[in-house]
């Protein structure tokens, strides 16, 4: 059995507002409990609410997306705040119909149809997107964007030469 593993972990941006907001959320929950303190017990409620949105959005600041290839399958999991793993998207490479960097004018007639896209990648300006176009067997066809290593792309290339373009 001639299995190529290969695994790639992609630390997504965290956008500039997500701090301030979660300041936000915990100086709100400050207040209204200060105010509940007060004799107003209504505002209790609010500190409780504004305690728990800031407390559950906070593995959202930090996400990384995990790649592995296995098996002529790339498997997507996101991790948020290095704690919680959840899986979400697996992509079986034997229907793919093509794999070429996110700018490649191969993908534009997917684009003018108005396919359905998932993003699974950091967000940077300079980072190397690649798109998969494939086949989903509920979904119809999808484009799935990521960024893959020089290893995985070899290794995806070596079993699918033909549907992998590099320009």
């Amino acid at each position: 059995m001639n299995d190529t593993y290969v695994e790639v972990m992609v630390k997504r941006r965290t956008s500039p507002l997500l701090g301030p907001g979660r300041i936000l959320c915990w100086a709100l929950a400050i207040a209204c409990l200060l105010i509940a303190m007060l004799g107003n017990f209504v505002f209790f409620i609010g500190a409780i609410i504004f305690a728990a949105v800031a407390y559950f959005l906070s593995p959202m600041f930090d996400i990384e997306y995990e790649y592995l290839y296995l098996d002529r399958e790339i498997s997507i999991d996101k991790i948020m705040s290095k704690e919680k793993r959840k899986h979400v998207y697996t992509v079986d490479l034997n229907r793919m119909q093509v794999m070429a960097p996110v700018n490649s004018h191969e993908l534009d007639s997917y684009r003018a149809r108005g396919v359905k896209s998932y993003d699974f990648t950091s967000g940077e300006d300079d980072a190397k997107i690649y798109s998969i176009v494939y086949e989903g067997a509920n979904e119809g066809v999808v484009l799935v964007n990521i960024e893959p290593d020089e290893q995985m792309l070899h290794a995806i290339k070596s079993v699918f030469p033909r549907k992998v373009l590099d320009f």
